[in-house]
């Protein structure tokens, strides 16, 4: 009989795992403090939670024993009125993560191949992998902005599409219009990442109708504070979207994130006021970074903050936060070493970030 593992395709059985967050409580343990003290600024979550109306919302409803509307009519109709789109180009997801995965089965085959300019988030690779396709990384320029050039440089006639956030994680930068326009007229798809949108305002939403190889994804994970329930939203021509409402899981938004998604969106005003107050305290984070000798802060149109640590520092600045108590994320990589992401919390958790930097590079206030 054949060993199970061999039955396995082979680039399966290669596959490097994504690297997601731990739960709080296993950062507790590993810095040997109560839960209560772990400051987790790693995940690029919400600080402030979501909407009260949610957990209302989720308390009420009693219909958890029927299955979810496979066609979503609710949720697009909802989505349309947000994301000003019709609905039948919109499809939502577990997550935007499941509609990177669904284009990826929809448009790869083994050996295709997608363009990501880097360093960029990890999902995009990491699908690609999933579906045995390969993702050909096309550095940023020093200032980590895309390289129009180089991309279209790299195009072979495996190339199927091109992905990258705008704001770019984790280097918080834009993509601009005419940079996304360029992209476009290659005639690959073009999906643009735009999770973080809520923190910058700036979108590609309407060259939808002009451009049919274009794809918008948002997420409810980031402004809304609806991390754990998993909901976001892809927005595309109408007949892709078509294709992937009729390839997708049948019921695969589960009706708590459907209830809840619908609550944050009649609760926008409250939600969006503590983007404010979010964007506010980047400001402040960063002006305060600016200030610790040795520390470089790169501009952020998110809701996190890179910063290069000092040559050789970072994983022993990384680790020396951790044991503090301040969990942030680590890029042990050729093009970001020595680089610390930082995420926007509350005011008094920027606090214990800067008094954790200061302690750690040994800076005198």
């Amino acid at each position: 009989m054949p060993d199970i593992e061999d039955l396995l395709l082979p680039h399966i059985h290669e596959l490097k795992t994504y690297q997601g967050v731990s739960p709080s409580e296993t950062l507790a343990e590993q810095a040997g403090i109560s839960l209560d003290k772990v400051i987790r600024l790693n995940g690029n979550e919400n600080p402030y939670g979501p909407s009260p109306h949610v957990a209302e919302a989720l308390g009420n409803f009693r219909d958890y024993n029927h299955y979810p509307d496979p066609a979503q009519r609710n949720l697009r109709a909802a989505l349309s009125e947000y994301l000003g789109v019709p609905d039948e180009n919109i499809v939502a997801g577990n997550g935007s993560d499941e509609i990177i995965d669904l284009l990826m089965r929809m448009f790869l085959a083994p050996g295709d191949e997608i363009i990501i300019p880097v360093p960029t988030f990890g999902m995009y690779s990491f699908s690609a992998d999933v579906a045995g396709a390969r993702a050909i990384s096309v550095r940023r320029n020093d200032d980590f902005d895309i390289d129009i050039e180089a991309i279209t440089g790299a195009i072979t006639p495996r190339t199927k599409a091109i992905f990258f956030p705008s704001p770019n994680n984790p280097t918080g930068n834009l993509v601009s219009e005419a940079q996304s326009r360029a992209l476009l007229e290659t005639g690959l798809l073009v999906v643009a990442d735009e999770a973080y949108y809520e923190f910058c305002g700036q979108t590609l939403m309407r060259l939808l109708p002009e451009y049919r190889n274009l794809v918008v994804l948002r997420t409810f994970s980031k402004w809304a504070g609806l991390a754990g329930l998993r909901i976001g939203a892809g927005a595309m021509d109408p007949d892709l979207a078509a294709t992937m409402m009729g390839m997708k899981p049948p019921y695969n938004v589960n009706l708590a994130a459907e209830i809840a998604l619908l609550a944050s969106l009649a609760d926008t005003g409250k939600l969006l006021s503590r983007v404010e107050s979010i964007v506010a305290e980047r400001s402040r984070l960063y002006e305060l970074l600016d200030g610790i000798p040795g520390i470089e802060p790169w501009p952020s149109q998110a809701n996190f903050i890179l910063c290069k640590m000092p040559d050789g520092r970072g994983l022993d600045v990384y680790e020396g936060m951790c044991r503090r108590g301040v969990f942030l994320r680590y890029f042990d990589n050729d093009l970001l070493r020595d680089y610390i992401r930082v995420s926007v919390g509350k005011p008094e958790e920027t606090d214990a970030v800067i008094s954790g930097f200061r302690a750690v590079l040994g800076v005198d206030d």
